[in-house]
């Protein structure tokens, strides 16, 4: 009995490493998919979250499959097998941690997707508005209710007060927005105000950022900067608009 079932193990082998081997890229194809399809317009943001989903059951079958075959295989004169069966169940967990790590992300966080310096009195957009006119997202800020779940998430995003003039805060407000790689759509130097649009790469996600550059009352040569950033489609951002703030002020701090 022993006999036949080593006879058996090279049959395993040639099933499982294959299958697994296909099974990872398949759960890597639909893993990239899910975003670029988006952004190709094939299918709805919330169907990319759902191949997401499937992507990562996906892996962890793949998984599954590729270390049997690994274990069928580790006996077998060559290790070739044994050695791509252990690659493809590695590259199988790393596609499924992608969307569980995300998806631990958003129940960490709260269900916002406007994020402020100053959520007592928000910088307004006025050149995006148009852009923004039929997002599921308004421009309108959520209030009180959005300001105490921000507070709570993200406490440190808060206002940047520089040493500078308020011309001179611009400038260095503007040289940021454009190291961040942002689209910007208005400078309005006697406002104080830049408008700009940021696209995430895997989704293409677009998300409007405005720039608020004031003087301080009574102490010349310095100034305050607000800064809000606000998603335009989706009840929760992931974080990112919160991240997207804190790069920003760390270029203005530098």
């Amino acid at each position: 009995m022993t006999e036949e079932i080593g006879d058996d193990r090279p049959k395993i082998a040639d099933i499982a490493v294959p299958m697994g081997v296909v099974a990872t890229f398949a759960a890597l194809l639909m893993l990239a998919s899910a975003g670029f399809g988006y952004q190709m317009d094939l299918w709805s943001f919330m169907t990319g979250f759902t191949i997401l989903g499937v992507s990562a059951w996906l892996g962890l079958g793949a998984a599954v499959v590729s270390l049997v075959g690994a274990y069928f295989a580790r006996t077998l004169p060559s290790r070739g097998r044994m050695s791509i069966a252990i690659g493809a169940a590695i590259l199988a967990v790393a596609v499924a941690v992608v969307p569980w790590q995300w998806n631990q992300t958003v129940y960490k966080l709260p269900f916002i997707h406007d994020i402020s310096t100053n959520t007592d009195d928000p910088p307004l957009f006025v050149a995006l508005l148009a852009a923004r006119a039929e997002s599921p997202n308004t421009s309108d800020y959520g209030g009180a209710e959005v300001a105490a779940q921000q507070k709570a998430a993200y406490p440190d995003i808060q206002p940047v007060i520089l040493d500078l003039s308020a011309d001179e805060g611009f400038r260095r407000a503007e040289a940021a927005v454009r190291r961040l790689g942002w689209d910007v759509v208005a400078l309005i130097t006697t406002e104080g105000r830049i408008e700009a649009t940021d696209t995430t790469f895997w989704f293409g996600f677009k998300d409007d950022i405005v720039v608020r550059v004031r003087p301080i009352e009574g102490e010349p040569g310095r100034s305050r900067i607000d800064a809000r950033s606000v998603s335009r489609v989706g009840l929760s951002d992931v974080g990112a608009n919160a991240n997207r703030l804190r790069a920003f002020t760390a270029l203005l701090t530098d």
